[in-house]
C-alpha cells in the first residue's frame, strides 16, 4: 500500500493556448518545489512555437527548472494537426481537432508514460477544457485533478449550464434578459456579464461541444484546483465546495513574480524596458489583447485615434494576427507618425516586466484572466474592453466587484472620443486616483494568499495532503500491478 509521506507523481496536460500554459507551467513548478515529480506535456505545435520564439532548438523547456533542482519530466504530443498549420486563422479546425483527434494521442502518451515511469504516476492534471480528463484517468486506474485556469464565477456558470437552461437564460429560442439569481453562490447577475458562449443564440458550435463536454467530464474529477483567491470570491468558492472538492490557489505566478525559468513566450519578446525607463512614473498607458482574441478593424481603428487623441504615452502590444493572419499591416502611417515619441508599438513583449516598471500607470486590457491578476499584482488600474469568452465575466469581477477598472466604452460600439476621454480619466483624473487606492487593497488580499498562513498556501498544501489520502485508499483497493507501481 502507498505511504501517505510518498509524494505524488502527476502527468500535467496543458491546454494549447498561451493563455493555459503560462499558468500551468507555473503550477507544475510550484507543485515540484513541494516534492511532487511531474511529466509536463506540451502540443508538438506549442513547443516548436515556443522554441522558435526563444531563437533555440531546445528539445526540453523545463531544463532549466531541473538544474534549479525540481523534477520536472517533458514530452510532447500531437493535437493532431500538422505543427505548421495556421490555428488561429482556423480556428473552428482547431477546437474540432481539440474535441475529437488530441484525446487519442494523450491516451497513447499516458498509457506509455503510466507503464515506464518511476516514480510511479498517481494522478493526471489536466485543464478543464479538456474533454476526456476523467473517463481516461478511470481507464489507466489515475486520480484526475482538473485544473481551471479562470476565475471560481466562470467555472460556476459553466457547471451550472442546466439551471440556465431550464430557466431559458441559455440555449433558448427566446433568450431571457431578466437577471440570473438562480446560480448558488452567484449573487444576481446579468446575463450580459456571461461568458460570450453563455450568451449566444448559436450553441451548436464546436465550442459549445468542447465546452458542454468538458465540463460533464469535470463533474467526475476527484479535485479541482482554481487559479483564484478564496476571499475574493468567497461565496461561489464557498458553494462549488459543497458539490466538489476545489481549492482556490491562485493567483500562481512564477516564484518572485520574475521571469520565469521556463520559457512560455509563443512570441519573440521586445523589450521596451529603456524606452520606459525615460518616461515619468505612472505616465504610461499598456495596451495589449493577449495572446489569441481578434479584434475587427474598425474597433482596432477606433482605438487607435482615441490613443493618439488622447496625448497619453503608450506601449501597445499589437499582434500581426490580432484582426487577421491575412492583414498584418495594421496601422496607417499617419497615425502612426502622429503618436511617435509618445508611443512605442510592438508584436510581444514579457508582460509582467512592463506591468511592473513604475512609468506604467494604467492597462488597456481584454481581461483575460492572467491579465487581470498580473496587473492587480503590479497595482496597475484597468481599462476594460472584453473581446471574447471569460472576458466578460472577469470585466463584471473588475469593473462591479472590485472596482478596480473602469469600461472604455459604455454603449454597444467602441468610439475614439469615449477611448480618448477614458484613458485620460484613468490616467490623469481623480477616478483613476480612486482606482489605485482600491487596488491596493486586492493586492493586498492577494499578498496575503500566498503567505505561509494565507489561503492559496494553506489550500495548496491541503490539496497535496488529500491527494496523498486518496492515492493510499485507491491503491490498497486495485489490483497488485497498479498496488506495484507505488
Amino acid at each position: 500500500m502507498a505511504s501517505t509521506h510518498q509524494n505524488p507523481h502527476a502527468i500535467l496536460v496543458a491546454y494549447p493556448l498561451q493563455g493555459h500554459v503560462i499558468p500551468a507551467v507555473h503550477l507544475a513548478i510550484n507543485l515540484a518545489s513541494r516534492g511532487f515529480t511531474i511529466t509536463f506535456v506540451n502540443t508538438h505545435s506549442i513547443h516548436q512555437q515556443t522554441s522558435r520564439a526563444q531563437g533555440v532548438g531546445s528539445d526540453d523547456i523545463f531544463s532549466g527548472a531541473r538544474e534549479a533542482g525540481l523534477d520536472i519530466r517533458y514530452t510532447t504530443v500531437s493535437d493532431g494537426l500538422p505543427v505548421g498549420f495556421d490555428r488561429s486563422l482556423n480556428h473552428d479546425q482547431f477546437m474540432a481537432a481539440l474535441l475529437h483527434v488530441l484525446s487519442a494521442h494523450v491516451e497513447e502518451l499516458v498509457e506509455r508514460v503510466v507503464a515506464e515511469a518511476a516514480p510511479p504516476v498517481s494522478c493526471l492534471i489536466a485543464d478543464t477544457f479538456f474533454v476526456w480528463p476523467s473517463a481516461l484517468a478511470k481507464k489507466v486506474g489515475l486520480l484526475y485533478v482538473s485544473f481551471w485556469t479562470e476565475p471560481a464565477l466562470v467555472f460556476t456558470l459553466y457547471y451550472h449550464m442546466d439551471l440556465l437552461r431550464k430557466h431559458g437564460h441559455f440555449d433558448c429560442s427566446e433568450t431571457r434578459k431578466e437577471v440570473i439569481d438562480y446560480i448558488p453562490g452567484v449573487e444576481a447577475i446579468d446575463p450580459r456579464d456571461m461568458t460570450s458562449y453563455l450568451q449566444a443564440t448559436d450553441t451548436s458550435t464546436v465550442c459549445h461541444q468542447i465546452i458542454s463536454t468538458a465540463f460533464q467530464d469535470a463533474k467526475g474529477a476527484d479535485f479541482v484546483l482554481c487559479n483564484t483567491v478564496e476571499e475574493l470570491e468567497l461565496q461561489t468558492i464557498s458553494a462549488l465546495q459543497a458539490k466538489k472538492k476545489l481549492y482556490a490557489v491562485g493567483p500562481i505566478f512564477p516564484p518572485g513574480f520574475t521571469k520565469s525559468i521556463v520559457a512560455t513566450s509563443l512570441w519573440p519578446e521586445s523589450d521596451c524596458t529603456h524606452w520606459l525607463d525615460d518616461k515619468p512614473r505612472g505616465s504610461v498607458l499598456y495596451v495589449s489583447f493577449g495572446s489569441y482574441a481578434h479584434i475587427s478593424k474598425r474597433d482596432l481603428m477606433e482605438i487607435a485615434n482615441g490613443l493618439m487623441l488622447s496625448k497619453i504615452n503608450f506601449v501597445w502590444v499589437l499582434r500581426p494576427d490580432i484582426v487577421s493572419s491575412d492583414d498584418p499591416d495594421l496601422l496607417p502611417n499617419e497615425l502612426k507618425e502622429e503618436v511617435r515619441g509618445r508611443s512605442i508599438i510592438i508584436p510581444w513583449c514579457c508582460q509582467i516586466a512592463v506591468l511592473a516598471h513604475p512609468a506604467v500607470g494604467g492597462f488597456l486590457t481584454h481581461c483575460g484572466w492572467n491579465s487581470i491578476l498580473e496587473s492587480i499584482w503590479c497595482k496597475v488600474p484597468l481599462l476594460c474592453f472584453p473581446l471574447l469568452t471569460d472576458q466578460f465575466t472577469n470585466r463584471k469581477l473588475v469593473v462591479d466587484d472590485w472596482k478596480v477598472g473602469i469600461n472604455i466604452s459604455d454603449g454597444e460600439s467602441i468610439a475614439r472620443g469615449e477611448v480618448s476621454e477614458k484613458i485620460n480619466h484613468l490616467m490623469r483624473g481623480k477616478s483613476g486616483d480612486e482606482l489605485r487606492e482600491r487596488m491596493d487593497a486586492v493586492k493586498q488580499t492577494l499578498e496575503n494568499a500566498l503567505k505561509p498562513d494565507g489561503s492559496s498556501e494553506k489550500n495548496m498544501n491541503r490539496f497535496k495532503d488529500d491527494l496523498k489520502v486518496r492515492i493510499q485508499e485507491k491503491w490498497g483497493s486495485i489490483n497488485p500491478k497498479m498496488l506495484a507501481r507505488v
